[in-house]
């Protein structure tokens, strides 16, 4: 469903917006937990506001109007794939409402913590349909570039904690912090303990991220580097798309 000006939607879109008017630049940053997205993010907005160019940031579950209704329900570990899919959904759907279409017709570049590739890798991990998940999304913009932050299981697990502390924090978080149920895949019952589940269900992930990077040509970034490097690579990237008008 393309129009004049490069945007289009993933699937049916939405039949009152004029994507012709969304003058801004939709930039996704995608990867899994743990791999530093949202510190890239922060330095990308700094550099991208110095360069004079206006930004603002979007990321999972920031609505505010189903974020906390999200945690709560989360907090009951209960719910099915189709509740917890259709949840994030809302969510993703107040925030392209309320956040990213009003910033895209101001013109300003969004960067976006995660976009609808999380929901397809985490809602197909859980058994959900690929079409039917696809279709949920199916009002979801097109991003003008997506760079996908790459990383293999062998070196996520070192990055993001050893076993002990790992299951430690599982347990701080029953009461608000560190690694919660879900990223750790435990409703999957995956592992006899929550290290053994968080890898094996990260696995899972990757490999959908892993899909997903060759179907929808991911720009891809080795994030086994040092920060500055990933930086480095992002900021030539993104150049690169706003300089292709």
């Amino acid at each position: 469903m393309s129009k004049p000006n490069g945007k289009s939607f993933f699937g049916t879109g939405l039949p009152y917006l004029d994507v012709s008017d969304l003058t801004g630049k939709l930039i996704v940053i995608e990867g899994t937990d743990g791999v530093g997205r949202s510190s890239q993010i922060d330095e990308l907005k700094k550099w991208l506001e110095v360069k004079g160019y206006a930004v603002t940031t979007t990321g999972w579950t920031r609505s505010p109007l189903l974020g906390t209704a999200i945690e709560t329900a989360k907090s009951g570990h209960s719910l099915n794939v189709n509740t917890f899919s259709l949840l994030y959904a809302a969510d993703f759907a107040d925030r392209i409402e309320h956040e990213i279409i009003p910033a895209l017709k101001a013109g300003f570049i969004v960067l976006a913590d995660r976009y609808i590739y999380t929901a397809f890798a985490r809602a197909i991990v859980r058994g959900a349909d690929p079409l039917w998940i696809r279709e949920v999304y199916g009002f979801a913009l097109e991003p003008d570039a997506v760079f996908y932050m790459d990383v293999k299981i062998e070196n996520l697990i070192p990055r993001v904690i050893n076993a002990e502390t790992l299951i430690e924090h599982y347990w701080e978080n029953q009461s608000g912090e560190g690694m919660d149920y879900w990223e750790a895949g435990m409703d999957l019952k995956l592992g006899e303990d929550v290290y053994d589940s968080f890898v094996k269900y990260q696995k899972r992930v990757l490999d959908q991220f892993d899909l997903m990077a060759r179907e929808f040509q991911f720009v891809i970034v080795d994030a086994t580097q040092e920060f500055s490097a990933i930086n480095s690579t992002l900021k030539t990237g993104i150049l690169s798309v706003l300089e292709d008008d």
